[in-house]
């Protein structure tokens, strides 16, 4: 038999389901798993079967197909084809008799005893199981025939013992094959759905099968969790724009009209009126004549078709409403929306439902749908409006084609401010493909570039027929000037960036428009202070002494928002958190939900840099959440989310999302975030002990910010975390290079309180690593005592750490144990999980006796590099054999080497390596 080598992609988030598993079948018995098709069921199969198989075991294989129900007999002959050849031979007469049949897959003689045929698969079962344990591995139970699920379902009740154990999976049981997966299995059964992945393990799957992340991040509510829906949708996403909708690929709608297949006719009937309404609910059914809705709906849950939430309906997943509209005729529809006309108690939802019974042009209809989706529009509804407003654009007759395009750019702006991408994207390419004024254009376009979010590289058509259409209406231009300020800043242009927001102020000047002014204001700041001008502060303050009121999608442009950011990068954290908590109120009303999600993100670098670690993780998973809601470039959200592992995570968790956002920021061009994203990489790989990996994706964040003109040491923190990387590996003269670029960079910016204890701690890393101990004691407690004064713990307490390590470098073990016990008090405190992890591996190394005379700990006071190399040398390698395993110069790790011989009192490498070797057999463990 084949064996099946599990995809391990396929295999992302199922680690639970896989314990769980193993631990029954470990024990004896049988899984039976359940879910709908796609879920994931075979994937988990292959990978047990590989491991079974892996062991030695007798792996049986079974997964019949839909038209193999109806034949007798033909999953037990595919069964005992698998069976050892001795297993026949040593039956009784009877039952070989019965074997020979099935084998053929036909049924027994007449005339054999009904006992004898059912007691053929329990002797081969027993026969085999004496020699080695047994998995019977049943995929699709729901398609095995009868005969054979009765013959399978004996020899399992009469209990084969623990080394004959069953995994049957099936699709969600109808209701004459409820629990048939089960009754295939020896008794204990333990039964398990098999969950939908979240969003995280979904996008990783899909990323690794190639999809473009922002298009993976998507996917996930789009299929609810399901895989191998979310990779056939993610599949016919064709290159465009990433509101327009792509056509349901014939796979996927396949899938999802299996799951309606076993439905009556009364189910689906009702799912259509669901599906066509605004607001589904059980009462709005009621309503509308499905009298049987309560029961019919409770059926429909069952198949995994809807979720019941109180009184509310949702497809599951969402575009299971579209199959189901889709799928029923024009008449089932017409009839449909005439039952919620009918049963409608907003007159507005009766008049949406009569305009949709037909698409014919009409005046009167159409202005009605327009004056109510201005009632809409003016209670913030801009979703319900932006509907309203396309549905009387589509019903205009053509004498009313100048309301029509009024109609159209109304609900872009709708859809936009309600979070309807697709809705905004189709009405605004209606503006520009009708022969509309230039007004309505640039209004049209400007949404097409905010639906781009931070993939505004790609926009540099529509931002050229803006600018050509507005000419030099003042009122026009401000708006385009602003995003094409954006856009220049995302991709690293700085110049071009401060060029743009310099014309962004100067046209919304003249259109008497403040609030644009005052964002444009706010992005030159941003842009000098990135470039390491002082006077970013003078022309905040122009900005915020502006009577500007962003709207709330626009909020984090605003000189409050960037003001915020200001007070977060130089460490006054209490007035950031005070101030992004009020913004959070206003940011909720986005219903882009761009704003929010960029608060959210703040707020939790704050409660990182304050200590605040369970605070910091929620808001950077709530932001990512919302971001894949909104259909926004993942970047941002999880370099964030990547901050926050680092701090009270994990190491694999931060290294996963930030890998993830340095592609994303690749793919949409964000110089910005692959710069954050790549600092957060490298800190995750330093910390987890992958030196080399981490220098370089710090020296790539180096160049790229070399090449935008990035000053501001303190904006993206990455010089002492370059510098340590550098002097771990050897490389101390570069390392003190680095340092002394960010003083006199943050000098000429004007040292801010975080700035002195930042590279003062950095400067003992590289202190402490270059053999000079004790000038690395003395900076890292003064950076200790400055962060103590900020009140931002984890960094006092990774100054404590750098301390102790300092000391014990010293051999001063009880004072390293007080500095490291300190910093783990204070880490754990914070519920930094991984850097009490690692503090605690550091305590370690500090334990055993050290009295006078006594050996002390195997690193003997040296620094990391010195004791790689010194270990290399025992092994046996040469200088330049170290050289190239280190990737360091043959002249390094000559000096490194020389350092050594000093500090051990040792003059060959002979000596070194008994040295070493004493020690070793001499410390305790």
């Amino acid at each position: 038999m084949n064996r099946v080598q599990p995809d391990a992609t396929a295999l992302r988030g199922r680690g639970p389901l896989l314990a769980a598993v193993d631990a029954r079948l470990a024990a004896g018995g049988g899984v039976a798993l359940h879910g709908p098709a796609g879920i994931g069921k075979s994937a988990v199969l292959d990978a047990v079967a590989a491991s079974a198989a892996a062991r030695g075991e007798l792996v049986l294989r079974l997964r019949p197909v839909r038209t193999e129900r109806s034949l007798p007999y033909a999953g037990i002959a595919d069964l005992v084809a698998q069976l050892p050849e001795d297993a026949g031979p040593a039956l009784p007469p009877a039952q070989r008799a019965a074997l020979a049949a099935l084998r053929q897959g036909l049924p027994p003689r007449g005339g054999t005893p009904a006992l004898a045929r059912r007691l053929v698969l329990p002797l081969l079962l027993a026969h085999c199981a004496r020699r080695r344990a047994v998995l019977l591995v049943l995929d699709d139970a729901q398609w095995l025939d009868a005969e054979s699920a009765e013959l399978i379902g004996f020899a399992m009740r009469r209990r084969p013992g623990p080394r004959v154990r069953v995994l049957a999976a099936q699709r969600r049981p109808d209701p004459a094959g409820k629990r048939r997966a089960a009754r295939l299995c020896p008794a204990p059964v333990l039964e398990m759905a098999v969950p939908p992945l979240d969003a995280d393990d979904l996008t990783a799957l899909l990323e690794a099968r190639g999809l473009p992340c922002r298009t993976a991040s998507r996917m996930h509510e789009a299929s609810a969790g399901n895989p191998f829906l979310a990779l056939a949708l993610g599949g016919a996403v064709a290159p465009g724009p990433a509101w327009r909708p792509a056509p349901i690929p014939e796979a996927a709608r396949e899938l999802l009209r299996d799951r309606l297949r076993a439905l009556p006719a009364a189910v689906t009937g009702t799912l259509l009126v669901a599906a066509l309404a605004t607001e589904p609910t059980t009462t709005v059914l009621l309503r509308a004549g499905r009298d049987d809705a309560v029961r019919e709906l409770r059926l429909a849950a069952g198949e995994g078709v809807v979720d019941l939430d109180g009184d509310a309906i949702r497809f599951t997943p969402p575009l299971l409403a579209q199959v189901v509209a889709e799928e029923a005729t024009a008449t089932e529809r017409h009839l449909a929306h005439a039952a919620l006309a009918a049963g409608a108690v907003d007159p507005t939802e009766a008049l949406r439902h009569r305009a949709l019974r037909t698409g014919r042009p009409d005046a009167a209809v159409a202005r009605s749908l327009a004056a109510a989706a201005d009632r809409r529009a003016e209670r913030g509804a801009g979703r319900a409006a932006a509907e309203l407003y396309l549905l009387a654009a589509d019903r205009c007759p053509h004498t009313l084609a100048d309301l029509r395009l009024d109609w159209l750019v109304a609900a872009a702006r709708a859809a936009l401010t309600g979070g309807a991408s697709a809705l905004a994207g189709r009405a605004a390419e209606a503006v520009i493909a009708a022969d509309a004024p230039a007004a309505h254009r640039v209004r049209a376009r400007l949404v097409l570039i905010d639906l781009a979010g931070q993939g505004l590289a790609e926009m540099g058509e529509t931002f050229a027929a803006a600018l050509a259409e507005a000419g030099d209406d003042p009122a026009l231009l401000a708006p385009v000037r602003l995003r094409l300020t954006w856009a220049a800043f995302l991709t690293g242009d700085p110049d071009r960036a401060a060029a743009e927001a310099g014309r962004t102020v100067e046209a919304a000047r003249r259109a008497g428009d403040p609030t644009t002014e005052a964002m444009g204001l706010s992005l030159i700041a941003q842009v000098q202070r990135l470039r390491g001008e002082a006077r970013w502060s003078d022309t905040l303050a122009q900005a915020l002494d502006l009577p500007a009121t962003p709207a709330p999608d626009w909020l984090h442009y605003g000189p409050r928002y960037m003001a915020a950011r200001f007070a977060m990068m130089d460490d006054r954290l209490d007035e950031a958190r005070g101030e992004l908590l009020k913004l959070l109120v206003v940011a909720e009303h986005d219903r882009i939900g761009e704003a929010r999600v960029e608060v959210l993100r703040s707020l939790s670098e704050v409660a990182t840099r304050a200590g605040r670690c369970r605070e910091a993780l929620q808001y950077a998973h709530r932001a990512v959440d919302a971001a894949q809601h909104a259909g926004l470039s993942p970047g941002p959200t999880w370099y964030t989310a990547a901050v926050a592992e680092l701090a009270g995570g994990s190491l694999a968790a931060a290294a996963g999302f930030a890998r993830r956002g340095v592609r994303a920021s690749e793919q949409e061009g964000d110089s910005l975030y692959l710069r954050r994203n790549l600092h957060a990489l490298g800190q995750a790989e330093l910390r987890a002990g992958d030196t080399r990996a981490g220098v370089a994706a710090l020296c790539r964040l180096r160049d790229l910010e070399a090449e935008s003109g990035g000053a501001d040491p303190m904006i993206v923190r990455w010089h002492g975390d370059l510098a340590g990387g550098l002097a771990l590996m050897g490389e101390h003269a570069e390392a003190a290079a680095t340092l002394a670029e960010a003083r006199a960079a943050a000098h000429r910016l004007g040292n801010t309180p975080g700035t002195v204890g930042y590279l003062d701690r950095a400067t003992a890393v590289v202190l402490s690593e270059s053999g000079q101990a004790d000038s690395a004691v003395v900076l890292s407690a003064a950076a200790a005592h400055h962060f103590e004064q900020l009140h931002q713990p984890l960094e006092q307490a990774y100054a404590l750490l750098v301390q102790g390590g300092a000391e014990r470098r010293r051999r001063r073990y009880a004072a390293a144990r007080l500095a490291i016990g300190a910093a783990l008090a204070i880490f754990l405190a914070a519920e930094a999980k991984p850097w009490a992890e690692q503090t605690e591996r550091a305590l370690a190394r500090t334990e055993g006796n050290v009295a006078p005379g006594a050996v002390p700990p195997p690193d003997l006071g040296l620094t990391s590099t010195e004791l790689r190399i010194a270990g290399l040398v025992r092994d046996g390698a040469s200088n330049r054999e170290i050289a190239t395993q280190l990737y360091l110069s043959v002249k390094t790790v000559e000096a490194t080497l020389t350092r050594v011989y000093r500090k051990l009192g040792v003059r060959s490498r002979t000596q070194l390596s008994s040295r070493l070797q004493v020690s070793e057999v001499t410390s305790p463990a």
